[in-house]
């Protein structure tokens, strides 16, 4: 059975077999860029009925998770580093799991927030702000898992 897409040819010469990690770097940087706009965009707009400054802990807790979850490679994690650091594989492992904790945590608050601040609430007002946050959170965690997950780390590569 052939795919839909077969039978299209394409004589563009953009080649990216080498280029993973700038690949994988330049859409982790733009989605956090869009992520962190999108919420100074909403703080900016929204009324203050609406809006409260504090919801920026969230998205500053999400922000510090990806800087986190990105300062240990994947071979201090599986013990394949030639440098294993103060504590070892198993700090290495537990760091990161506390960078997941405090990126799962501003995940769910955002969350938490949208339904209760936002979509519950009875009366006319627009549940954007809410949304916005959630958003942005999720876009940041999708940073980070990008920016993790989507590079490699050979040296020669």
């Amino acid at each position: 059975m052939s795919g839909c897409f077969d039978q299209i040819r394409c004589n563009c010469s953009f080649d990216l077999e080498g280029r993973r990690n700038a690949v994988a770097s330049v859409v982790s940087a733009a989605l956090f860029f869009i992520g962190w706009w999108l919420m100074i965009d909403t703080a900016a707009v929204t009324n203050k009925e609406n809006w409260t400054n504090v919801y920026f802990i969230i998205t500053v807790a999400s922000t510090v998770a990806m800087f986190m979850v990105n300062a240990i490679s994947n071979s201090q994690v599986r013990g394949e580093s030639l440098h294993e650091g103060l504590l070892g594989t198993k700090g290495s492992r537990l760091w990161l799991m506390a960078a997941f904790v405090v990126s799962f945590a501003s995940l769910v608050a955002a969350t938490w927030i949208l339904f209760s601040d936002y979509v519950l609430i009875q009366g006319s007002h627009s549940v954007w702000p809410g949304v916005a946050l959630f958003l942005t959170n999720f876009i940041i965690f999708a940073s980070s898992c990008v920016y993790k997950f989507g590079r490699t780390e050979e040296m020669w590569g």
